[in-house]
C-alpha cells in the first residue's frame, strides 16, 4: 500500500461532463491505498481463503428484475464485443454482451482463463464482490474523494493524474482506447484488453494504473453532480461521503430499484470520441449488481 497524506484540493470539473461539476473543495485525511488494483492472482486468493462466489456466478433472483424473461436470468457478465458495423454511439448494446458463464475465472466467457494474466486486474466483480475482499483483508473500499485525492498525485487541478497532456512527449500514460471507439482500436498503448497493473508510470504519490485499464468502484452513492462549493474556508466539507442512496436509483429504469456506486478512473475503452474518462475528476454510475469485462476496484486503510 502507498501513504496519501490527505489535504485540501478541487474536486471535479467544469469543462467535461455535467455530472463532475461544480469543481469544490473537500479536504481529507491522510490513509493508506493499494498502490495497484486488486490483481486476479491476489482475488484468486481470497476466494480459495473464503470459498466466495461472486455476484456474476450466481442466477439473478426473479423479484429484483421484474418483467425480465426467466430464460434471460442466468449468471453471467456483461463482456466488450463489438458488432460489426456500428453506426449509433447512444446504443451501448452493440458492443456490450451479456455473457452467460462469464466472470472473474473466465473473462470472455467460457473457454476463456487466466493464464497470463495473474497481473492484470480483476473483473466482472460487483460491489458486494469488492466489498467482501476488501472486509477479508482488513480495509475497505475508497470514498470518491479519497479515490480522485489519490490519483491527482498531488497535481490540483491538473487535467491528468500526471499533468495537462494526454501524451506528454508522445508517451502512452495509461491503458486507454487509441482509435474510433468502438470499431478501430489502435492499441499505440501495447493492449487491447487489460494490462498489467505496473504497466504504466506511477503519479506523483507514487501510485499505479489509477487511471485507465479498468474502471474502480468506490463506495459513495451516485448523484447527477457535485454539492456546490461553500463560500468560507472553514467550512470546506472534510472525508465527505456523497449522497443519499434513494437519488442513486436510474431514472430511466424506475420498476427496477438497484442503486448505483460511483466509478473512476476510467478504462481500456475510455477514447476521444466517445468517452473522455480516464481523468481524475471523471465519474460514471454503475449498479451494485453490475460486473462487466472492464471493472475492477482497489482498497484503503484509514487511520483512527
Amino acid at each position: 500500500m502507498t501513504w496519501i497524506p490527505g489535504g485540501l484540493f478541487r474536486m471535479g470539473s467544469d469543462v467535461h461532463y455535467p455530472e463532475e461539476a461544480p469543481v469544490h473543495r473537500v479536504r481529507v485525511r491522510g490513509f493508506w491505498i493499494d498502490t495497484t488494483p486488486v490483481t486476479n492472482a491476489q482475488f484468486k486468493r481470497f476466494v480459495k481463503a473464503t470459498g466466495h462466489v461472486t455476484v456474476a456466478e450466481k442466477k439473478p433472483d426473479p423479484k429484483d428484475y421484474p418483467g425480465a424473461l426467466p430464460e434471460l436470468l442466468y449468471a453471467g457478465s456483461l463482456v466488450f464485443s463489438p458488432m460489426p458495423g456500428i453506426r449509433d454511439l447512444q446504443d451501448w448494446s452493440q458492443w456490450w454482451d451479456f455473457r452467460k458463464g462469464a466472470n472473474w475465472r473466465h473473462p470472455e466467457g467460457p473457454g476463456s482463463t487466466l493464464h497470463g494474466r495473474d497481473d492484470h486486474p480483476v473483473v466482472h466483480v460487483a460491489y458486494a464482490d469488492a466489498l467482501a475482499y476488501a472486509k477479508w483483508a482488513g480495509k475497505d473500499l475508497p470514498t470518491e474523494a479519497e479515490w480522485e485525492f489519490a490519483a491527482r498525485g498531488g497535481l490540483d487541478g491538473a487535467e491528468f493524474a500526471w499533468g495537462d497532456e494526454l501524451n506528454p512527449d508522445g508517451r502512452q500514460m495509461a491503458n486507454t482506447w487509441q482509435g474510433t471507439f468502438p470499431v478501430e482500436n489502435l492499441a499505440l498503448d501495447g493492449y487491447e484488453r487489460t494490462s498489467p497493473v505496473t504497466a504504466f508510470p506511477p503519479n506523483g504519490y507514487g501510485v499505479l494504473d489509477m487511471i485507465g485499464n479498468c474502471w474502480e468502484w468506490t463506495q459513495d452513492w451516485f448523484s447527477t453532480a457535485h454539492s456546490p462549493d461553500v463560500a468560507k474556508a472553514c467550512c470546506v466539507p472534510e472525508n465527505p461521503r456523497g449522497g443519499p442512496m434513494e437519488a442513486s436509483f436510474d431514472p430511466t429504469l424506475p420498476a427496477i430499484r438497484i442503486p448505483r456506486r460511483v466509478l473512476k478512473g476510467g478504462s481500456h475503452l475510455c477514447a476521444p470520441n466517445y468517452c473522455k474518462r480516464y481523468r481524475p475528476a471523471a465519474r460514471h454510475a454503475e449498479a451494485i449488481d453490475t460486473s462487466t469485462s472492464h471493472l475492477s476496484f482497489r482498497c484503503v486503510i484509514r487511520e483512527g
